[in-house]
This record gives C-alpha cells, structure tokens and sequence, in this order.
C-alpha cells in the first residue's frame, strides 16, 4: 500500500511541475491492471519545441532534487516528443500537433483519466 501512495504522490509531484512551466491539456492516464509497462501515463502538451524541453527540464530537474531519476529518456534533442519513464510512471510531453496525430488517449482509451486531485 505504500508504493502505491508513493507512486500517486509521484504523479503528483510531475503534474505540478507541467503546471509550473504552463503545459496544455495535462491528462493521468491509469494503466493499472491494462498494462504490465507502468502504472500511469502523464501527458502533457505545449505550443513549441522550447516549451515542451522547458517542461521536461523542471520535470527532471525538480524530481532529482528528490533522488528521482527516470530510467530512460527520448526526444530530448528533437523535443517534439519527449518520452520520460519512470518505471511506474511514463511521462509523455508533446508538441500539440504530434499529440493530435499520434492520439496516446485514443489508443489507450480503455484507461480511466485521473483527476490528480483524487489520488
């Protein structure tokens, strides 16, 4: 029960770093008991590459300072699509025409949307 809240409280943590830096549309997917890759998608969208690198930074930046850091990375060089993965978590931050074209929340549509409030 206490990973459970650690991971929840994670979540949270990346949440209102996106809010920080003024991500779009933040959406938590719950993945749990859909997927065995992770528990929870959190994806975001901005308006240009330099923002959506800005969000990953504080993401990066903020959850180090706790002794948090993701298992692997992509995008970073293209920012386009960066992809943050943090075992339980996968943090997916888009440019807003990618995040349309590749549709995350249409392909997992099985999974509930999380008010992060609610965890």
């Amino acid at each position: 029960m206490e990973d459970k809240q650690r991971i929840k409280n994670l979540v949270k943590m990346i949440v209102k770093h996106i809010e920080e830096k003024h991500g779009d549309n933040v959406a938590v997917l719950d993945l749990q008991g859909i997927s065995s890759m992770c528990d929870y998608f959190v994806i975001s969208s901005a308006s240009s590459e330099r923002q959506i690198k800005a969000i990953a930074d504080e993401i990066k930046g903020g959850l180090e300072k706790e002794g948090i850091v993701p298992g692997h990375v992509e995008g970073m060089r293209e920012a386009r699509w960066i992809l943050l993965d943090y075992g339980d978590i996968i943090v997916h931050l888009f440019v807003q025409a990618d995040r349309d074209h590749y549709g995350l929340e249409t392909i997992w549509k099985d999974a509930p949307v999380i008010n992060v409030d609610t965890l």
